[in-house]
Parts: structure tokens; C-alpha cells; sequence
């Protein structure tokens, strides 16, 4: 058992609150190669990560908490969060857990907050401290914002992940500003790339470009949902486009993805958006979806649990209240399945042992649930 799993459990099992869970029964497996457990239930729940070498996860509620769940069922608050701007598509977003977290603890969260000129997403950093029976983050930092802030709460985008290289990507929507997503002296509408403590990469494609322009890993991106590695270490992101635009990408360093320009929808208002076409000197999806699945989360799989599906991305489906499975092959991607779940799907988690964790975004009438999926009996 590792250091922290024996603090948080001889410090707070004890004493933690059981969660709800609700009574309805678990998404129908019918079809589905798959068997659904219902785990427990969240308020709004946004995003969570796996905390490695205990049988915890750190699971985010949109209205501002950090839960500490554990598999035999408890859940306590964790103290120290920033203050977000909750409201829209605004609130506690993602969370991810540092490469060598069993030596620096370090968790890192994305949210909303409010301030000059409207609202933007930032990325926090702090060490995750479960002493005392209280678990909290100390020392948190701010370690990047949206620039600029603007007015409206939606396509905030800010998933998280660390890549191969140790560097941490951030997905930066357009903030439903269409053109900043082209604009390189704006930091929306791109794929961030990092370091652990927020500074800037001196390989990053426009380095010694302008403070905001260096971040800028790659551009025209829309609502960047989710963003993974595969096993090769390719970046993928899915992305809410507009109506009938839904995108899996494989993200390039430098590249443009053509949002507002181009795009395989068009405008919710019915307004026409040229489709990609080659030739036009930006990246097209490698799948998209008309009709819209609206994603939520992406992960790629690499679990044996279900080792057909090793390699495969899945991607929640909010629009479509469906787990959505892509075929990756190199760098190409087909569609595969699509299971309707029978609620908005927010996040797509795999679990040490290779189960598949899927989070629900709230049901009409009550919370979204935490979802285990494993192979049919």
C-alpha cells in the first residue's frame, strides 16, 4: 500500500459521509457487451482522475467541489479549491493528477472564474495534503488564464492532459467568439502546451512570438472537449463543433483546424460554413458526426480488460446520451459503436484495473451518476 493511500485511509475512511446513490436502476445492457453498476451519485459532476497507487479518484463537480471517492464507496470533500464562476457552461471543469504525483502531489484543476472584461477559464495547481483527517490542496497557484476574458459562459474547453514529453496540454475553447479561434495573439480557440508549472516550452512552434502566442501549440479549434494520448503518443482531441460538426482531430504541432473558416457544420443559425476540402491549408477531422453527438470527455484505451478495444478512443456523448467507441489506426480513425446510455455522458475514465468509468451529467430530475462498466457475464 502506498504512502498516501495508508494516511487517507487510517486518517478519514472513518470518519467520511457515504454518497447518495440513486435508486434508479443502471443504463439498460441490453445489446451492450458491457454490464452497467451504478457507484454513486454527484452534484453536476465534470470530470475525474484516477489518484495512481491508491483506491482513490478525484472526482470535480461543476458548482465548485473536489471529491475524494473512494472504491468501497466513500466520498469527502476536499478543501482549498478555487472559487469558480459558476454559470452556464462555467464552473469546476477538469482534473488530472501530475506524472510524478507519488513524489510531488501535485493536482491540477480547470475552471471559470469572473474578472476584467467578462469570464475565462484558468488552470491551478496545488499539493494534495490528507493529513488531519481533511484533505485539501495547499500552496495553490495559478498557473495560466484565457486571455482575454470576454463576456458569455460557454466553450470554455479546458480538459488537461500530460503528454509523453512531460509537458501539460490545455484545451482552450472560443469562448463562442468565433474569430479569436484564428487569432494567434489570442490564446482562445487553441491547444495550450506548457510546462508542469505553467511556463512556456522553448520548442513551441511560435516561441519568442509574444507572451500569449508562444502557449499556442495548435489553432482553430471550436469547443476542444477532451484531448488524449494514444500509446504512440499522438494527441487527439474531439471537439463540439457547430450544427452537424462534431470533430475527432489528430492535434499537430503548429497545424490549423479551420474554425470559423471551415468545418463540416454549419452555423447554428443556418448560416453556411464551407466544408474542409484539400487543398485549403487546414487540418480536417479524422471523423465527424452529422447529426452532432455533442461530446463530452475522450480517452483512449489501454487496458486488457476489454482487449478488442485496446487503441480505441471513447468519447462521451451529451446530444446523444451515448458511450461513442473510434477505431485508431496510426493516425486514422473510423467510427465503431455508439451505446445509447439513456443520460448525457460528461466523462470517460479508464480505471487501474481496466474497467471503463463513464460520469453522467445531471438526469432530469437528479444527480448524475458514476457509472463502472464491465464485460457482460
Amino acid at each position: 500500500m502506498s504512502k498516501l493511500s495508508f494516511l487517507i485511509g487510517a486518517s478519514f475512511l472513518a470518519a467520511a459521509c457515504q454518497p447518495s446513490v440513486s435508486d434508479a436502476a443502471p443504463a439498460g445492457t441490453s445489446g451492450k457487451p458491457f454490464d452497467v453498476a451504478v457507484v454513486a451519485d454527484f452534484d453536476e459532476p465534470w470530470a475525474m482522475t484516477f489518484v495512481p497507487g491508491t483506491p482513490f479518484a478525484l472526482i470535480t463537480e461543476k458548482k465548485g467541489k473536489l471529491k475524494l471517492w473512494e472504491n468501497e464507496g466513500s466520498v469527502v470533500e476536499v478543501e482549498g479549491v478555487p472559487a469558480v464562476a459558476y454559470g452556464g457552461q462555467g464552473g469546476l471543469g477538469d482534473v488530472i493528477v501530475h506524472p510524478d504525483f507519488a513524489n510531488n502531489k501535485f493536482v491540477y484543476l480547470s475552471y471559470a472564474e469572473a474578472g476584467d472584461g467578462g469570464f475565462g477559464a484558468a488552470v491551478a495547481r496545488g499539493k494534495l495534503n490528507v493529513a488531519g483527517g481533511k484533505p485539501s490542496l495547499g500552496d495553490v497557484q495559478i498557473i495560466w488564464r484565457q486571455e482575454p476574458k470576454v463576456s458569455g459562459q460557454g466553450h470554455y474547453g479546458h480538459r488537461l492532459a500530460f503528454g509523453p514529453d512531460g509537458m501539460l496540454y490545455i484545451s482552450s475553447g472560443d469562448r463562442q467568439k468565433f474569430d479569436p479561434a484564428q487569432d494567434l495573439n489570442q490564446n482562445l480557440g487553441k491547444i495550450v502546451r506548457l510546462t508542469d508549472a505553467g511556463m512556456v516550452p522553448s520548442d513551441n512552434p511560435f516561441y519568442d512570438q509574444g507572451r500569449v502566442k508562444s502557449q499556442v501549440w495548435s489553432y482553430g479549434h471550436r469547443n476542444p472537449l477532451g484531448i488524449a494520448f494514444d500509446a504512440q503518443g499522438r494527441l487527439w482531441n474531439q471537439e463540439m463543433g457547430p450544427a452537424g460538426g462534431d470533430e475527432l482531430n489528430l492535434v499537430k504541432k503548429a497545424a490549423n483546424y479551420g474554425y470559423p473558416t471551415v468545418s463540416n457544420g454549419d452555423h447554428y443559425d443556418g448560416r453556411n460554413i464551407p466544408d474542409h476540402s484539400a487543398g485549403d491549408g487546414f487540418e480536417a477531422p479524422k471523423v465527424f458526426w452529422n447529426p452532432a453527438i455533442s461530446p463530452g470527455g475522450l480517452m483512449i484505451y489501454s487496458g486488457d480488460m476489454f482487449k478488442e478495444w485496446k487503441g480505441s478512443a471513447f468519447i462521451g456523448g451529451l446530444g446523444a446520451k451515448a458511450l461513442v467507441r473510434v477505431k485508431l489506426d496510426g493516425e486514422n480513425a473510423t467510427k465503431a459503436d455508439q451505446w445509447d446510455m439513456g443520460a448525457r455522458i460528461r466523462e470517460v475514465e479508464q480505471g487501474p484495473d481496466g474497467a471503463i468509468w463513464v460520469l453522467e451529467d445531471e438526469r432530469a430530475g437528479s444527480q448524475g451518476r458514476l457509472l463502472k462498466l464491465t464485460p457482460k457475464k
